[in-house]
């Protein structure tokens, strides 16, 4: 029976950021020996980072996993805010990545979104909301890491009324008011990403004071996932549960911070299809029987979301097949 209570430095905990690493340093090269080298720099690090929280999550004591997370947000979404947005000027939110999409420029804020928030979603569905973003790498640290009353039904719109506002206020600068000076790392630049930050912060916080819930912002107001969510439908990483070794306890979706009703995947034979998913991990490290598992390579997809909203209970267990009398 494994300890708990120990390392686990094996193979198998190194595999999968081993992997990881591996395919950074291969956009790395190519984007080092095509563009800048600086570019390799940069995914080395990014890498790095990914792949030491990678391991230590799976390979550090039981109670003691969550860091590996923790370490990497603070790698990546601080070099990301801080390096390229503050030191480097450019916008590393949203609006930034639309502005350099129509001024045609090849930034780290295009790459940025385009591997971690539309393509990556396929592969990595969306990890970046649980491992990188910055907005969360301060929320994370709140006390109200277990929601406890469920999602507010219907609040979620609220998002794609957030970025359709980004996307429109980037239109009338661009094609409304003509001012296409304003972005190219500018100091105008800047200051909007210094805005947009305080406001994300601002908003976070206090959502998450609010409604006792850490990640309120990411359901109610982060116009992110509108992206993401195309992609993470079709994410050939995802967890699971085993139904074998469940005992249908419910830990895993007490404390699943994005309120997803696990078990209801379970119970239907899935693995853990919701786009809400932000693939923390929470279920994996709380669970008792160690019936959570990382799944990768199948290809599955389903439009249903199996979400907890207020006034809901937990996914009650699964009928136990009844046995005919001899």
């Amino acid at each position: 029976m494994k300890n708990e209570d120990t390392w686990n430095i094996s193979f198998k905990t190194a595999k999968s950021p081993l992997i990881l690493f591996l395919v950074f340093l291969a956009f790395g090269l190519w984007t080092g020996l095509t563009r800048h080298i600086n570019y390799l720099y940069t995914f080395l690090y990014l890498g790095g980072g990914i792949a030491i929280g990678g391991f230590l999550g799976d390979a550090l004591p039981h109670k003691h996993r969550t860091w590996g997370r923790r370490i990497t947000q603070i790698f990546v979404a601080s070099f990301l805010l801080g390096f390229m947005g503050f030191a480097y000027k450019e916008n590393m939110q949203i609006e930034g990545f639309f502005f350099y999409l129509l001024m045609g420029i090849f930034a780290g804020a295009t790459m940025h979104y385009f591997l971690a928030k539309v393509v990556g979603t396929v592969v990595l569905n969306r990890g970046w909301c649980g491992w990188a973003c910055w907005t969360a790498m301060v929320l994370d640290l709140l006390p109200w890491r277990k929601p406890q009353n469920g999602r507010l039904r219907g609040w979620g719109a609220s998002r794609y009324v957030h970025f359709a506002l980004s996307i429109g206020v980037v239109l009338l600068i661009w094609f409304g008011l003509s001012r296409r000076d304003l972005f190219g790392k500018t100091l105008t630049e800047l200051y909007w990403m210094l805005a947009g930050n305080a406001f994300y912060y601002i908003a976070g916080i206090g959502l998450a004071v609010t409604m006792k819930d850490n990640r309120a912002f990411c359901k109610y107001l982060c116009p992110i996932p509108v992206l993401q969510k195309i992609g993470a439908r079709f994410a050939i990483w995802r967890m699971k549960i085993d139904a074998s070794k469940c005992n249908d306890c419910g830990v895993c979706e007490r404390n699943c911070p994005m309120d997803i009703k696990l078990l209801e995947y379970k119970n239907a034979g899935q693995r853990i299809l919701s786009t809400e998913c932000v693939f923390c991990q929470t279920c994996l490290n709380t669970c008792p029987k160690s019936a959570v598992v990382q799944s990768f390579g199948q290809f599955d997809v389903t439009r249903q979301e199996h979400l907890r909203y207020r006034g809901e209970g937990f996914t009650r267990p699964a009928p136990k097949p009844s046995v005919a009398a001899n």
